[in-house]
């Protein structure tokens, strides 16, 4: 079902499964909506509750001077408590990660697990702030269809960009709905985050990292140094994906994504309060 709750004066856009099971938050990445996971959903809905949101700043939600990832993270907690859910397993595209990781480190009573799907914990290097700075430059002078056209195109593997041209089209259709200012103001709050490498280094409970060989925004040296900082992570390494393999290769991400549930199921009660060792594929 879909509804809005308010969280700090906005309305927040939820989609809700409202069933029984287990629940997992679905966080989207920069230009996307809560709809980039509808392809990917019915590959885990019978494993668990899936709660998906508009981040402030995108698609039916309301923007915020400042979208900042710590304020998404706040939304967050905000939508499940109106949910109900106490604990949840946090699922972050891109910059939906950067979301994930602040409200694991927020809220880390309410984390049950946390899925990483090509995001990192690193902070902007200064070549990547000035390109949000000409990026949202670009929005506010009109350059926003043109910009959203060559976005959505990066984020396929090139070979995988003819047969993904429906989700391409459906991609840049939902990429209206955002407000410009909105946008801009999530690329200021992108540009200010932190560096949370120390925190997933440490971070006790389940964790799964997904990477794309072919993702040009996370190149395979950069995943190579992340999972070999986080060796308590479970890491799904996708040989034809970019930086959508819940799109590009739904069937292999859904089907690692419910055993990562079903491990974190499998765990002793206590298992948030100690290290967990975790194999990689």
């Amino acid at each position: 079902m879909n509804y809005f709750i308010t969280s700090n004066g906005l309305p927040i856009h939820v989609r809700d499964s409202a069933t029984s099971a287990p629940a997992v938050a679905l966080l989207h990445g920069y230009l996307e909506t809560a709809a980039v996971w509808d392809e990917f959903i019915p590959y885990i809905e019978k494993a668990c509750r899936t709660i998906s949101i508009d981040l402030p700043g995108h698609g039916l939600s309301g923007t915020a001077p400042a979208n900042t990832v710590e304020a998404a993270a706040q939304t967050l907690h905000a939508v499940l408590q109106q949910a109900g859910v106490a604990q949840c397993v946090v699922v972050g595209h891109s910059m939906g990660g950067y979301a994930a990781l602040a409200f694991a480190e927020r809220f880390p009573e309410a984390t049950r697990g946390l899925a990483l799907f090509h995001s990192t914990p690193n902070a902007d290097t200064p070549q990547k702030a000035a390109a949000r700075d000409r990026d949202a430059a670009r929005i506010r002078r009109g350059e926003g269809s043109k910009l959203i056209a060559e976005h959505f195109r990066s984020l396929f593997a090139e070979a995988n960009l003819r047969r993904m041209a429906d989700a391409l089209e459906a991609l840049e259709e939902n990429a209206w709905l955002h407000d410009p200012e909105g946008l801009a103001a999530s690329l200021e709050g992108m540009k200010q985050r932190p560096d949370r490498n120390r925190f997933l280094a440490s971070f006790d409970k389940p964790l799964l990292m997904v990477f794309g060989e072919r993702d040009v925004h996370i190149p395979p040296e950069v995943a190579q140094a992340l999972a070999a900082r986080c060796p308590q992570a479970q890491t799904l390494w996708l040989p034809h994906a970019g930086h959508l393999g819940f799109l590009e290769e739904p069937a292999t991400v859904g089907e690692r994504f419910v055993r990562f549930l079903k491990s974190i199921d499998e765990l002793p009660s206590t298992a948030g309060d100690q290290p967990v060792s975790r194999r990689s594929l």
